[in-house]
C-alpha cells in the first residue's frame, strides 16, 4: 500500500541555517523520534533504527537511509529509507525536501517536502486513509523538532559569523563549518505508539459513520 503526501511548513530561521541542518543526515534522523544513525556504510548510505513503544512492549525496526542527491545550489536533498521488523512488516519512503528563502528577505525560510510511503505487512491493513493520518502526524512530531534544531543550529552561528567578520575571515570559513547541525536534545527517545493507536482509531471511526451515512 502506498500513502504520498506534500506538504509545505514555515521555518523561523533564514534559508542558510535550514540547509545547513537538512543536509546533516545524521541531524535529520535525530528530528525524528525513535530514530536514529547506528552505521555510516560510505558517503552517501546509512544504517539505522526506529522504536515504536506501546505501553510496555517495545519494537524496533533496522534499515538503511540512502542520499540520492544533494544540491545545495537549489537548497535540495533527496533520500531514500526502507526498512523491516522481525515480524515481517516493511516500510519505504521516497523524501524530497526543499529550502526556499522567505519571499519578504526576513529570516524566515519554507520546507516543501513531497513522500511516498509504501508499506506492507500488517501495517497494510490499516488503509490507506489510516495510514495518510499516521503518516501526518509522524511528520508533524518531526518539523516541530526540526524548527527548534534549527533555531538552535542558527543562534549558535550567529556568533561565530560576528567573530569571523571581525577577525576578516568570513568569506573564508561558513558559520555551517563552524557549527554543525546538532538534532533537538528533547526529541522522544521512540515513537509513542499510543498516540499512533489513537490515530488510527479516530481514523476507524471517522470512517466508519462516514460510511453509514
Amino acid at each position: 500500500m502506498e500513502v504520498k503526501l506534500e506538504k509545505t511548513y514555515e521555518l523561523d530561521v533564514d534559508a542558510a541555517a535550514a540547509w545547513a541542518l537538512l543536509s546533516d543526515v545524521r541531524a535529520v534522523a535525530g528530528c525524528m523520534p525513535g530514530a536514529e544513525i547506528t552505521e555510516q556504510i560510505d558517503a552517501n548510505s546509512y544504517k539505522g533504527a526506529v522504536k515504536v513503544k506501546v505501553g510496555p512492549a517495545l519494537a524496533q525496526f533496522g534499515g538503511t537511509v540512502d542520499v540520492i542527491e544533494c544540491a545545495p545550489a537549489e537548497r535540495r536533498m533527496v533520500m531514500r529509507g526502507k526498512g523491516a521488523d522481525k515480524g515481517g512488516s516493511s516500510a519505504s519512503m521516497d523524501l524530497t525536501a526543499v529550502i526556499e528563502p522567505s519571499a519578504d528577505g526576513a529570516a524566515r525560510s519554507l520546507l516543501h517536502g513531497q513522500a511516498s510511503v509504501v508499506v506492507n505487512g500488517k501495517f497494510a491493513q490499516f488503509g490507506g486513509r489510516m495510514m495518510t493520518q499516521v503518516s501526518e502526524m509522524m511528520l508533524g512530531q518531526f518539523v516541530d523538532n526540526f524548527r527548534v534544531a534549527a533555531r538552535e543550529l542558527a543562534a549558535r552561528q550567529a556568533p561565530v559569523a560576528a567573530a569571523g567578520a571581525d577577525a576578516g575571515d568570513a568569506a573564508t570559513e561558513s558559520p555551517a563549518e563552524a557549527a554543525p547541525a546538532a538534532a533537538p536534545r528533547q526529541a522522544a527517545r521512540e515513537i509513542n505508539g499510543l498516540a499512533l493507536l489513537w490515530a488510527l482509531i479516530k481514523g476507524w471511526f471517522g470512517g466508519l459513520f462516514a460510511g453509514r451515512a
